[in-house]
């Protein structure tokens, strides 16, 4: 029987959330309803509200979650009800090109639940990413859950779910950095200091963390950077060339996803360097680059989906790290809020006043 939850939805383009009654169905086949324990603000989120991602809405918002599963569809094997998950948004298929050649990170036919969430007039809602877990409940295609130790605070491994993925797999997986490396880190959010845990986690040599707020550089020297550069006060280029003997850093990571920053980090790496694009950046923007350029600095320019991540694999073994105490993954915990207080947690993440702020249900 369908069931009634509250969720938070996104109405219009750049209109306030607002918490709405939410059906969600019973899981068909491949599917499973999760109850959310808690829930990530990722800027991601910001996007939708704002129609940078597309124009579908009402969205359902949140999808950076953990929670237990509490029912699931025919054919679902692989979790069943009272498992504690990490939600993802990328479940592989298993059948498609990348999967067939043993790279499912990159699979180019990830799925969802197939079934709509929908207000209690009918109208169909988008889960953002899939997801939705801005709600009590959600449906998501059983594949979407990755089974962890359910020992680790809810509001401290959804954050796996996407912000923190994505920063550590940028320098980890995409990125290749390496013992002894240098790495230069452009954007010091939540994804960004991901990207600086990550390369320390990996051994690099020097970490240079590049922002315009001194409080998010701060926090960067918190989580394992051994430089910061204010690129409002000095020239960021120039900067973490004088940090790396004159060269440039190896891997250079833009967590920012703008041209301007891009444009830094195509200079800023050494000759033969990697640039790892994690930020996000919205459909209008441009890059110009000298062609010559491209071909004369040889290397690698990369965009990393994810932290090019498989949820079944990496999700499980960070859970170990932090339980380990090799990585501390409440560092990423600024707050924790409720339902309602999503419009409000978007403002403070615009101002840069948090690294996460998280909705626990």
């Amino acid at each position: 029987m369908p069931q009634h939850v509250q969720g938070v939805i996104a109405p219009g383009r750049n209109e306030p959330v607002r918490v709405e009654t939410i059906v969600i169905p019973d899981p068909g086949p491949g599917e499973a309803v999760v109850k959310i324990q808690a829930c990530g603000v990722c800027h991601t989120d910001l996007h939708y509200k704002q129609g940078a991602i597309n124009d579908e809405f009402p969205f359902l918002l949140g999808h950076e979650a953990a929670g237990i599963v509490e029912s699931v569809g025919e054919g679902v094997t692989e979790v069943e009800p009272g498992d504690y998950v990490i939600l993802n948004w990328r479940a592989v298929c298993g059948q498609c090109r990348a999967c067939r050649r043993g790279r499912p990170w990159y699979c180019f036919a990830t799925h969802n639940a197939k079934q709509k969430m929908t207000l209690l007039d009918g109208t169909e809602l988008s889960p953002a990413l899939g997801i939705g877990a801005f709600a009590e409940k959600t449906l998501v295609a059983a594949g979407q859950c990755t089974k962890v130790d359910p020992e680790v605070a809810p509001e401290v491994a959804g954050l796996l779910g996407c912000g923190v993925m994505a920063g550590i797999g940028a320098a980890i997986n995409t990125g290749n950095v390496g013992r002894g490396d240098t790495v230069a880190v452009i954007g010091c959010g939540g994804v960004g200091d991901a990207a600086i845990v990550g390369s320390r986690l990996a051994g690099a040599a020097k970490i240079i963390a590049v922002d315009i707020d001194d409080r998010k550089l701060a926090k960067a020297k918190e989580m394992g950077a051994t430089h910061t550069v204010n690129s409002r006060t000095a020239d960021a280029v120039e900067s973490i060339r004088e940090l790396t003997g004159g060269f440039g850093a190896d891997v250079v990571i833009e967590a920012v996803g703008r041209p301007e920053t891009y444009e830094q980090a195509f200079y800023a790496r050494d000759l033969a360097g990697t640039v790892v694009l994690v930020g996000v950046p919205s459909p209008e923007m441009r890059l110009d680059l000298p062609l010559l350029d491209v071909f004369g600095r040889g290397g690698a320019l990369k965009s990393s989906w994810y932290g090019d991540c498989l949820p079944s694999r990496d999700f499980p073994m960070l859970i170990d790290l932090h339980q380990q105490g090799r990585i501390d993954l409440a560092a990423f915990v600024t707050e924790t809020v409720g339902l309602g207080d999503v419009e409000k947690a978007f403002a403070r993440m615009h101002e840069g006043d948090v690294l996460r702020s998280v909705v626990v249900l």
